[in-house]
């Protein structure tokens, strides 16, 4: 016996084991399911953010040591540590005192004054 509305019921049953395997979920519309908490396209961090994250951290720590050993040992131990290579040069041209890491590090300076 021929029944259309089995065949169609049997349709939407095929149509939602293929979207199980597939790995789709099943929502109810009006909540808020997995769908709604995807990450954007590809969920990576953008390549700026990343930069800028690593140029932040480098300037920190060269304030940092800037505060630790005070500047004239900070210039004493970059002459000591040049060198012929591309990479010595490079790190030493990275590592030279800036305007803000000179600002960062006095503040550094002020604030462990204040506290001690």
């Amino acid at each position: 016996m021929y029944d259309p509305q089995y065949e169609e019921f049997r349709g939407r049953l095929a149509k939602l084991e293929r979207m199980h395997r597939k790995g789709y979920g099943f929502e109810a519309p009006g909540t808020m399911g997995r769908s709604r908490y995807r990450r954007g396209l590809s969920g990576r961090i953008p390549l700026w953010r990343s930069l800028g994250t690593i140029a932040l951290a480098v300037v920190v720590v060269k304030a940092l040591i800037l505060a630790q050993i005070g500047p004239i040992s900070y210039h004493q131990r970059l002459e000591s540590a040049a060198g012929d290579s591309v990479v010595q040069q490079v790190s030493i041209y990275i590592m030279q005192i800036d305007p803000v890491t000179e600002w960062m590090a006095g503040e550094m300076v002020r604030l462990v004054g204040l506290l001690g």
